[in-house]
């Protein structure tokens, strides 16, 4: 049985200096996710900012195909290539499973 998309938040605050390595690594996370088929077709966004600490933070919005993909993620090989040099880049990544969009009240 087939679920919903599940859209994702992720923060990653990277290691000074290691930023351009770190980005070139952000650049091949989508489409290496779509190359196993584990996101949906809507393409990622990628944000740098400052969180006004002077340190760099990458933030990425995508959408995993369905609620069993993360896990699978995890074990393959083609993902955890990329995962793997990720977290050594990074000071500490937070992953946000967001949920539908809150209508305003009045």
């Amino acid at each position: 049985m087939a679920s919903n998309p599940v859209s994702m938040l992720c923060i990653y605050r990277v290691h000074e200096g290691k930023e351009k390595e770190f980005q070139s690594l952000l650049e091949k996370h989508w489409p290496t996710l779509r190359d196993v088929g584990l996101v949906s077709e809507k393409p990622a966004r990628w944000f740098r900012g400052d969180a006004g600490d002077g340190k760099r933070r990458f933030v990425e919005l995508f959408e995993w195909k369905d609620g069993e993909a993360s896990g699978i993620a995890h074990q393959s090989p083609q993902v955890m290539s990329i995962w793997e040099p990720m977290g050594a880049l990074a000071e500490g990544m937070e992953f946000i499973e967001l949920e539908r969009p809150i209508e305003p009240t009045e």
